[in-house]
């Protein structure tokens, strides 16, 4: 645990430091690592407050905080997703995110996540694939090349073992990039003309596409028997990447209903149909795949709590790598009642 030697100093991670950290502990290592803190926040799930994000939406995006707490930290996640940001050469997503002591509430750790929030989707992402995936599977498409589409690719060769890579996107240039980027990975690597080309002999099926609206990414007759669909791109009211008639036929596990059933794939389907909740599988309450002809669906939006675990994980691998600027952030005055001394006090420093 970093703890600075005066209370009011903060540690901040910034996207530099961020970087840094993932190449100096190596982004498999840090993907693994980093699932590992998850799943083990998911086991205890129970402890922990939840509530869906905190949304404002406009015409052009969405505003989100995603605060947690297990009753000894607190953590929060500010998030943004604004498709149109693309055309203007920004980012679509950014993010940035803190970790307190729920006994004091003094904050402990503020750190940039937009880096980190693709880290911890993919870790996410091929976690729960541990769990639901046919054994075995070494072979996985993704539609939509974007900027999370190299993370999913390293997080599930780093936890599954996959080393065959169908690429599909709208533009022909993401998928060049995605290509280019994960040459000598370790992958098989097939650009593909169509969705329907790409998920050909696939046992696992990411759809992370960034267009806000509903869409039909995936139809009925593109999933056969045996396969697990990742569906990380439906993440908001009003946007989905799959056809209804595919969760109909699918087992789908959620991470926390109340959010997924207001901004999941699941938004298609009548609001009590059922759906299994990822930490019970984790947890080992519930079966996750039960056979080889099982279709999985994880629908994934992402949750506060696996902020949470991804904010726990840095705060304890930046101890003693320097990897972090100091912040003076918090007021500090010698008596807690004379924060007005203190402003005086350094007036008369600086005088």
């Amino acid at each position: 645990m970093v703890r600075a030697p005066h209370l009011n100093i903060v540690p901040f991670v910034s996207v530099d430091h961020m970087m840094k950290l993932v190449l100096r502990i190596g982004v498999e290592t840090f993907l693994k690592e980093l699932a590992g803190y998850v799943e083990e926040d998911f086991r205890r799930w129970e402890v922990f407050d939840k509530t869906p994000r905190v949304a404002a939406h406009s015409a052009e995006g969405v505003i989100e905080l995603m605060p947690t707490s297990d009753g000894q930290l607190y953590g929060f996640k500010y998030v943004n997703g604004h498709p149109k940001n693309m055309r203007e050469g920004l980012q679509t997503v950014v993010a940035f995110g803190a970790l307190s002591d729920a006994g004091n509430g003094y904050p402990m750790l503020l750190t940039e996540m937009t880096l980190l929030t693709a880290l911890r989707t993919a870790a996410t992402s091929s976690l729960a694939a541990r769990y639901l995936a046919p054994k075995g599977a070494r072979c996985m498409a993704i539609i939509g090349n974007g900027a999370q589409s190299e993370f999913q690719a390293m997080a599930f060769k780093a936890l599954l073992g996959i080393d065959r890579l169908r690429l599909y996107d709208l533009d022909p240039a993401a998928t060049a990039k995605c290509a280019r980027n994960l040459a000598g990975q370790g992958f098989a690597i097939e650009t593909c003309r169509s969705p329907e080309e790409a998920v050909e002999g696939a046992q696992i099926i990411t759809t992370v596409t960034a267009d806000k609206q509903l869409a039909t990414i995936l139809t009925d007759n593109m999933v056969g028997p045996g396969v697990h669909i990742n569906a990380v791109g439906g993440d908001c009211p009003g946007k989905t990447e799959l056809h209804p008639d595919i969760l109909r036929r699918s087992d789908i596990f959620v991470e926390y209903p109340p959010q997924t059933r207001i901004e999941g794939e699941i938004q298609q389907l009548p609001p009590d149909y059922p759906v299994n909740e990822l930490w019970e599988v984790i947890a080992g309450k519930r079966e996750g795949r039960r056979d080889a002809r099982q279709i999985t669906l994880f629908d994934s939006v992402g949750f506060a709590t696996e902020d949470f675990s991804a904010l726990r994980y840095v705060r304890d691998k930046i101890a003693g790598t320097g990897l972090y600027e100091e912040l003076d952030l918090l007021a500090d005055p010698d008596d807690p009642r004379d924060l007005f001394g203190m402003l005086l006090r350094c007036q008369k420093a600086v005088a």
